[in-house]
């Protein structure tokens, strides 16, 4: 009789900007029985369209990238696919962007950083239907859950404040009156628990509010 067959590898598609990532990750899979690399896409557009082309077991998306970012890469790919098992591979801990990512339709949402200890069990856990969330970006998750969100008023005021424009600006940029933009900013500083616009801005780019 024939030797038994053992379960097919889970099939992989990678998907960053940065070939040298691409590469770091197919590395540490290269050895894998149970794990194969099929394809890579180098922005979110491209990953739709390869996904529809290889049906992989399980993507790793980056979230920053040219043409489509990985949350509309995301939210593309399973609006087609709703049983896609999708892990976000990043550089960012914060909070805001992880639950969109989630909410976009991630299974899992890991950090670059962890790449090496955490990656097969959370490509595993992934593939089986299983959450999986960095344990640093899950705390930040928990500490602001019962935070008020910012309105999408108060972020396009956040934006403009990031690009350095003063009050006038952003009142004229926004058709609101300065007084308008001053509460807004007064709104946004206890929401983030800052006092001034530099900590506001660093603390709404770290948490994922905003992109710098």
């Amino acid at each position: 009789m024939p030797p038994e067959k053992g379960p097919s590898p889970i099939r992989i598609l990678i998907v960053d900007d940065h070939p040298v990532l691409r590469e770091g990750v197919t590395a540490i899979l290269e050895d894998r029985t149970d794990m194969v690399v099929i394809g890579e896409a180098r922005d979110g557009a491209e990953a739709v369209a390869r996904f529809r082309e290889l049906r992989p077991d399980v993507t790793l998306m980056d979230l920053q990238m040219p043409v489509m970012n990985g949350v509309d890469a995301i939210t593309a790919i399973r609006a087609d696919f709703p049983d896609a098992r999708i892990l976000v591979l990043t550089t960012y801990a914060g909070d805001v962007q992880a639950v969109r990512a989630l909410k976009a339709g991630a299974t899992g949402y890991l950090l670059k950083s962890s790449l090496r200890t955490e990656m097969l069990d959370a490509i595993h856990n992934v593939h089986r239907g299983r959450r999986h969330v960095h344990g640093e970006v899950a705390a930040e998750i928990a500490l602001h859950v019962a935070d008020d969100n910012l309105s999408e008023r108060e972020i396009s005021v956040l934006r403009l404040v990031a690009e350095g424009k003063a009050n006038k600006e952003i009142a004229h940029a926004l058709a609101l009156s300065e007084e308008t933009v001053k509460a807004h900013l007064k709104n946004i500083f206890a929401k983030l628990d800052v006092s001034d616009r530099t900590h506001a801005v660093t603390v709404a780019a770290r948490r994922g509010i905003i992109e710098l």
